[in-house]
């Protein structure tokens, strides 16, 4: 899969989210981590990051937007139930993203939603856990960018690959004798 991807949260508070989040991103292959504005304590976060995944990824923690600083050519997508947002099943992921996710019982602020190029969308009734929701934007990109194969009409898995056709020629007849 050509490209990378990060993804942070603003504003979290609870520390074994953000674990769960840092753990799930490392998983994906995520290429960094970060937060925005956070009130977390980072010892309490590493309990619930059973990979280590700072030791495995850059994890950036900045106090304000001036301090944000992400690569050059890095899309900045907000993950925000908004009713103007693209829902996540209709998104085509940048190749260069870096996700940002709004904290538990709270939004991405609007200087946030400001900076953001795209805000996407998970079609559910209402907010879920910020660390599903970016477990579910962080599979859906792999699943749409990832060398997997189409899904298949019927139900289960994809048909055993039919056998390969030789191609270099016939087949070699000896004669004994």
């Amino acid at each position: 899969m050509r490209g990378y991807f990060g993804i942070g949260v603003e504003g979290i508070s609870k520390p074994m989210n953000l674990g769960a989040l840092a753990r799930t991103a490392h998983a994906f292959g995520a290429s960094f981590a970060f937060t925005l504005a956070a009130a977390f304590d980072r010892r309490e976060a590493n309990l619930a990051d059973t990979s280590d995944a700072s030791e495995s990824m850059p994890v950036y923690d900045w106090a304000t937007h001036a301090d944000m600083r992400l690569p050059v050519g890095c899309v900045l997508v907000g993950i925000e139930l908004v009713p103007d947002a693209v829902e996540l099943p209709s998104f085509r992921h940048p190749r260069a993203a870096a996700y940002i996710l709004g904290p538990e019982r709270g939004s991405l602020s609007p200087e946030t939603l400001a900076l953001c190029r795209h805000v996407v969308k998970i079609p559910t009734k209402f907010c879920i856990n910020v660390s599903l929701a970016g477990a579910l934007v962080m599979y859906d990109r792999v699943l749409s960018m990832g060398q997997h194969e189409s899904r298949p009409i019927l139900p289960g898995g994809p048909a055993a690959a039919p056998a390969r056709r030789h191609v270099s020629g016939g087949p070699v007849l000896r004669k004994k004798g």
